[in-house]
Formats: C-alpha cells, sequence, structure tokens
C-alpha cells in the first residue's frame, strides 16, 4: 500500500511539529543531502510553457528512492481562485519501482522552498544579519520571514508588495506568530535600504527589474526566488556583475535563473561545494553574495523522505491501494469483472 498525504494530513504534520520546528529540521534535512550531492543522477526539470504559465515535472534518484514532483506556474490563478503554484509528489524504492508515497507539495513546495533558502544564506550572509527586506508578499512570503527568524536570527522584515492587500495579509499573520520587527516600506528601495539580507520572490511573468544595481550595498546577501523558468527574471542584469553568485544546479539554473541574462561564461558557484568547503562562500563582510535559486528536484526528495518518516512514526495519512495488489503478479485482467467471472466459472467447473 501506498501512503497518501493530503493537504489535511500535512497540515496535521506542520502544526503537530511547529513551523518554525519544521522548518528547522527540514533545513537540516537538505543540507545532509546537499552533502550526498554526488550520490544523486540528477537532470533538470521538463518543463511544459504556454502564454499564460508553466507546468513541470521535476525527477531525481539516489541507489535507494526515486522522487518527482508535478508542479505549475500560473500567475493569473489568483483571479479565479486558484493558487499561483499546486503540486505533488511521488517517492518511490529504486529497486522495485514500488509508490511508497504520494504527497500534497504546494504548501511543502513553500516550507522547502524557506528552508533552503534558509540554509543558503547560512552559508553565505554575514553571520550578523539581522534585517530581511521581502519583496513579494504572496503565498512563500510568511515562510521565508518564520525561516530567517528562526534560523539566522532575523529580528526585523521590511516588507513590500504591489498589492497592499497582500502586504495586509503577510503583516497580519506575523504580527500574530511572531516577535519580529514589521515594517511596511513604500517601495523596494525603501525596503531594502540598509537591509542585510534580501529576498525577492514575486509572481509576474516577464523580465521584471524587482532590484537595481543602485540599491545593491555592500555586504548584502541576496536571495532571489521568484525568477525560477525561462523569461522570468525579478533583477537587473547589472546586478549580478556586484555579486558572487550562487546556484542550485547550473545546467537547469543557466536556463531558468537569473544568470540566463548574462553570457553563458559567467562565473557561478553550486551551493553543494560551498557546504562541502571544496570552494568558499562570501569571502569579505563587504563581498555582495547572491543566491540564484530556481528550485531543484533534490529539495523536493528532502521534503518528501522527511514527510515519509515523520508520518509513518505518527500514523499520519492514509494507506491506499495506487499499486494494484495482486495473488498472481503476472495476473492483472483479474481484477476486471470479466476475470472475476472466468475464475468463479473456473471454480464451478
Amino acid at each position: 500500500m501506498t501512503r497518501f498525504i493530503d493537504v489535511h494530513s500535512l497540515v496535521r504534520l506542520v502544526d503537530e511539529t511547529g513551523v518554525a520546528e519544521f522548518l528547522a529540521a527540514l533545513s537540516d534535512a537538505l543540507r545532509d543531502d546537499f552533502l550526498r550531492w554526488r550520490e544523486f543522477d540528477k537532470k533538470a526539470r521538463v518543463a511544459s510553457h504556454s502564454h499564460l504559465g508553466v507546468i513541470e515535472l521535476m525527477p531525481v534518484a539516489d541507489d535507494g528512492a526515486y522522487a518527482f514532483k508535478y508542479v505549475n506556474g500560473h500567475p493569473h490563478n489568483t483571479q479565479v481562485g486558484l493558487p499561483t503554484v499546486m503540486a505533488f509528489g511521488v517517492l518511490a524504492e529504486v529497486d522495485t519501482g514500488y509508490p511508497v508515497l504520494l504527497s500534497e507539495l504546494t504548501l511543502t513546495t513553500a516550507l522547502r522552498t524557506a528552508a533552503t533558502s534558509a540554509m543558503a544564506a547560512k552559508a553565505l550572509a554575514r553571520p550578523d544579519s539581522r534585517s530581511l527586506a521581502l519583496i513579494g508578499n504572496g503565498s512563500q512570503s510568511e515562510f521565508q520571514a518564520l525561516a530567517f527568524h528562526a534560523l539566522l536570527g532575523i529580528e526585523e522584515v521590511r516588507v513590500f508588495d504591489t498589492d497592499p492587500h497582500a502586504t495586509d495579509k503577510l503583516v497580519r499573520h506575523l504580527s500574530a506568530c511572531t516577535p519580529l520587527d514589521i515594517v511596511r516600506a513604500a517601495s523596494v528601495a525603501e525596503a531594502v535600504r540598509g537591509a542585510d539580507i534580501v529576498t525577492t520572490i514575486t509572481a509576474y511573468q516577464g523580465h521584471a527589474t524587482v532590484l537595481t544595481p543602485e540599491m545593491i550595498e555592500p555586504g548584502m546577501h541576496i536571495n532571489a526566488v521568484g525568477g525560477d523558468s525561462p523569461g522570468k527574471t525579478e533583477l537587473h542584469p547589472g546586478v549580478m556583475g556586484l555579486a558572487r553568485v550562487f546556484v542550485e544546479y547550473e545546467p537547469q539554473t543557466r536556463v531558468e535563473g537569473e544568470i540566463q541574462q548574462v553570457a553563458a561564461d559567467f562565473p557561478v558557484h553550486e551551493l553543494w561545494r560551498v557546504l562541502l568547503g571544496e570552494v568558499p562562500g562570501r569571502e569579505s563582510p563587504r563581498q555582495v553574495t547572491l543566491f540564484d535559486s530556481v528550485g531543484f528536484a533534490l529539495e523536493d526528495y528532502t521534503a518528501l523522505r522527511y514527510i515519509q518518516r515523520i508520518a509513518t512514526e505518527r500514523g499520519i495519512g492514509q494507506q491506499i491501494a495506487l499499486v494494484p495488489e495482486l495473488d498472481d503478479p503476472k495476473d492483472l485482467f483479474g481484477l476486471t469483472a470479466s476475470g472475476r467471472r472466468r475464475a468463479v466459472l473456473r471454480r464451478a467447473a
């Protein structure tokens, strides 16, 4: 049987654990898997683009488990009452191909994205960072703020969105659940001025210039999350020239990330090498660092494995017959009505 984690089951797991604790445990698990980077069979996601958005499949495997995520990105969805991003995923045994977990990944994607952002910032941002500018206050924004507060000790969050209702929602939620000092800014420039860390997580489908070179200050760490598909970026190309740039999986980020705007030989460094100590991260307190985060399948693998473990320990989720259970593994027809009638006739004879 396959364990099924629907939205309600995932919410129960998060609530029982606590959001901050869930993010911390997930961030630790992500780091552990990034340190095993060479053990994974990796490839860029497969994307189907339309004029309204994108639908993607994201696969990855090691010797023991295979995972994939189905995910979309449709910025107009909020106008018809749907989330911009929706996702589900599967975790399977490599030896047999048997699916052991089918799980929602919409809420999980927001959690794993925030946990990945915090993991990267712990390796790249200045250790004394205490202020975060959060540009884009949509469905993933609270998780980013909570992850940076819990894992990096961020004390102040400066927030801005072109949609004031999104900012209202963010301020309401953060005020109710954290001691963060929340500063509502009137513009991007006002929000990022003096910030130690800047996260951009907007949904605009096109080449936006959320951050421009004159906004960048010495020592900043930039966490660019929203630019995650061809033709979709958030940073002016000149920002890359001011920063030491880090990515998840370079072949994918060259096509989808902020670095799609620069020359193919523009130097970048994969984050796992920093975590392993093979290349330096931040080289000085005044250096600008940039994590060009597009989201990689290994992060979903980690999330699915974590969910499977804690859901099994706590007995949460349903056991479903996603794959037939057969007395004779060669007799699939026997499941059908015709097959069952033939079996009855044979027994009667």
